[in-house]
């Protein structure tokens, strides 16, 4: 019952290894789902959201409008600890709760959490393994501009938000390189379920 943590730079092809676990039988737990869904609209997160940052964060219906948290925060050090000390204690709670479900339902499952802001939001460390998908920015940069459709200026932005790719690889037990082919990705990430099936 290894619980497996997947990180990687905006980019970094984290969700195309992510994908290949599935496909051999792992549960995908998504850090970014999870996000969403203690930010959904009545939880107690979005109202200690509008009465820090106030009421402009959220939509007309209700919702949390993403984009003007996002620019409120983007760049303000002591506004985006605020927020983290809001939703990262949810998001831990309910990413553990998700882990014992899968756990309950197959305790010979591979459970795997598929987490951007490991490395910034690091508090325990409960991971078997963690798996850090690797490419260089500069690849990262010219896959935002020719699949996201950034210009140069916002990708080198979103990049530099991110830890740097060293304190990514230093908490690395397993890199998996993205710079080449689908298929070179793939045969890395067959490689390491072959590891884990035979419990290496």
């Amino acid at each position: 019952m290894p619980l497996l943590a997947l990180t990687g730079g905006i980019a970094s092809g984290k969700s195309t290894i992510a994908a290949r676990l599935a496909e051999h039988g792992a549960v995908i737990v998504d850090a970014d789902q999870i996000v969403r869904d203690v930010q959904a609209p009545g939880t107690d997160v979005l109202a200690r959201i509008a009465q820090d940052f106030g009421s402009a964060m959220i939509t007309a219906d209700g919702a949390l409008d993403r984009a003007a948290l996002g620019a409120r925060v983007f760049g303000d050090e002591e506004a985006l600890a605020r927020l983290n000390a809001i939703v990262h204690p949810a998001v831990r709670a309910e990413s553990a709760r998700r882990f014992a479900e899968a756990f309950a339902a197959d305790a010979d499952a591979v459970v795997v959490y598929d987490v951007p802001l490991l490395v910034e939001a690091r508090v325990d460390d409960p991971w078997d393994l963690i798996i850090v998908a690797d490419a260089p920015a500069a690849l990262r940069e010219q896959r935002l501009i020719e699949l996201r459709g950034m210009d140069a200026a916002q990708a080198r932005a979103r990049i530099a938000a991110q830890v740097s790719d060293e304190q990514r690889r230093a908490v690395a037990d397993v890199l998996i390189d993205t710079t080449g082919s689908l298929e070179h990705t793939h045969a890395q990430v067959d490689a390491l379920w072959e590891r884990l099936r035979n419990g290496a």
